[in-house]
């Protein structure tokens, strides 16, 4: 067996998407996607680092590794790690070979911080991290609804809105308020609703333009997303489904969130729910969340929904900035 490793270029990039949709099925991405991604990256007034790395056997990519920084969680000094090795390829070396090229990487770049995980039921990936000094940070789980399941008159309830406030599509807001005011609308909203979502590191401010780049992905359906909308027009909860680029029979959901002011008074519930009934109504087959393992309220909220909870996802650090 030949090994080779080496920095990727552009042309790997089939071959290493490839190989993260082989690891993680259940989160398979297009090739578009994983471009609109990189030219997120390319085009932030943070300037974000990014590398990638193949791993060849015998000519054939097995393996790769990505250190990025991400600009809504973002600090000079802070980079994330992606490393997956094909599962017939694997304890054969060649996943620390892959490591060792990005650790020198990191090392010279002066990181002090480096986030990196692998799933629970990937004992050895994570007994690696923690040969090489990372420790247990967060476990994030995938919660998984089968529609066919879900009862939506039980909560019929939960989904009445308080006087004053309306439920509108993002894609009906645009109409009613034109387009420029419904992205700010809805870009107040998010942005204060993500400050208190649990994370491995602080949250960095995203800008409106950021905001819209992210949301021109082919995956994003403005008729998905779910806002509670007051009679002055303030968007001050929302709830996101996104189309998954995999299977059109599933929906992944965003982010569910409240404004600080509106909070405990359902908001969030209302509309998850409506989003919920209408992707029933549209005959889609399974929703898609993930919550951090310290997010018990949401967990909680998720299990009553029918959620089922998939193995986590264990996020681990090396050093601190």
């Amino acid at each position: 067996m030949t090994l080779n490793i080496r920095p990727a270029n552009p042309k790997d990039l089939a071959a290493a998407l490839d190989i993260y949709n082989a690891v993680y099925p259940e989160h398979a991405e297009t090739l578009e996607e994983t471009e609109h991604f990189l030219a997120q990256l390319r085009d932030s007034r943070l300037h974000p680092h990014f590398q990638d790395w193949i791993a060849e056997v015998d000519g054939r990519p097995v393996g790769t590794a990505r250190l990025w920084q991400a600009p809504w969680m973002f600090h000079p000094d802070r980079y994330h790690l992606e490393l997956m090795v094909l599962p017939e390829f694997r304890r054969q070396g060649i996943g620390g070979a892959l490591f060792a090229a990005v650790q020198q990487h990191w090392q010279e770049r002066g990181a002090k911080e480096v986030l990196a995980g692998a799933k629970e039921t990937e004992a050895h990936a994570l007994a690696m991290l923690e040969r090489r000094g990372f420790g247990e940070v967060l476990r994030f789980f995938d919660n998984v609804l089968r529609l066919e399941n879900f009862d939506a008159a039980q909560w019929q309830p939960q989904m009445e809105l308080p006087e004053g406030v309306r439920a509108l599509t993002f894609a009906d807001l645009q109409t009613e308020l034109g387009e420029e005011a419904a992205w700010l609308a809805y870009y107040a909203c998010q942005s204060e609703a993500r400050v208190d979502v649990p994370r491995t590191a602080p949250p960095s401010e995203v800008t409106l333009e950021d905001f819209r780049n992210y949301r021109s992905k082919a995956t994003f359906d403005s008729a998905g997303v779910w806002l509670a909308v007051t009679d002055a027009g303030e968007a001050v909860a929302l709830s996101e489904l996104w189309r998954d680029s995999a299977d059109p029979q599933r929906l992944n959901i965003g982010l569910t969130g409240t404004r600080r002011a509106w909070r405990r008074r359902g908001l969030g519930l209302a509309l998850k729910l409506r989003g919920m009934v209408q992707a029933q109504q549209q005959g889609i087959r399974e929703i898609w969340t993930n919550n951090a393992s310290n997010n018990v309220p949401m967990l909680s909220l998720n299990a009553r929904l029918g959620f089922v909870r998939q193995p986590a996802h264990v996020e681990c650090r090396w050093g601190k900035v």
